[in-house]
């Protein structure tokens, strides 16, 4: 859902907006569109993917939820992906953040993951696909459980190569060679 405004909202109106509500939204072109309820599925995708990176060995303080990315767009816009994995680098820039944010002047994410949601295809394959790339991000996985389809992006010379898995395929991660799940692991 879109919040229509007479004009279109900038990146410093965004950072201090507050509804009074606990609503996370995102900024796309000026728009500010409230983010839906996950699912239960989309909500245990992410947690079972927050477990299995910790079972890697990825530290607590790297792996976040719901944090905000300033990306570029037509104008500054921001998006909150269901995971992402700092570098040490970018956990150190957030260490004293007053708001889970990584700026445009911070280091990018290494990975960030969207699980998609019922209407928001488009934004998540599209949209978010060149602003991750736009911003450096070193790979993006898009989890599709309506396909039941797990698309890892590597960003490479500024584009993304894709790569996608179904079913007992296991997922190849080029910044993360330990990682040996499956598909159907992911969706069960």
């Amino acid at each position: 859902m879109t919040i229509t405004a007479a004009k279109k909202m900038t990146f410093a109106e965004f950072l201090e907006f507050d509804d009074g509500t606990d609503n996370f939204y995102e900024l796309e072109n000026g728009e500010l569109i409230i983010m839906p309820s996950e699912s239960e599925i989309n909500q245990r995708i992410a947690m079972f993917l927050v477990a299995y990176f910790l079972q890697l060995g990825i530290p607590y303080y790297r792996l976040r939820m719901k944090t905000e990315i300033a990306v570029n767009s037509q104008m500054v816009g921001v998006r909150v992906p269901d995971l992402v994995i700092f570098s040490e680098e970018l956990a150190e820039a957030m260490t004293d953040a007053k708001r889970s944010l990584i700026l445009m002047d911070m280091p990018p994410p290494l990975l960030v993951v969207e699980v998609v949601s019922p209407n928001q295809e488009n934004r998540d394959y599209r949209y978010k696909r060149s602003e991750y790339a736009a911003r450096g991000i070193a790979e993006y996985w898009i989890v599709d459980p309506m396909q039941k389809k797990v698309t890892v992006l590597e960003w490479v010379e500024g584009l993304y190569e894709e790569k996608v898995f179904i079913e007992n395929d296991v997922i190849s991660s080029p910044l993360f060679a330990e990682v040996k799940l499956t598909v159907n692991e992911v969706f069960q």
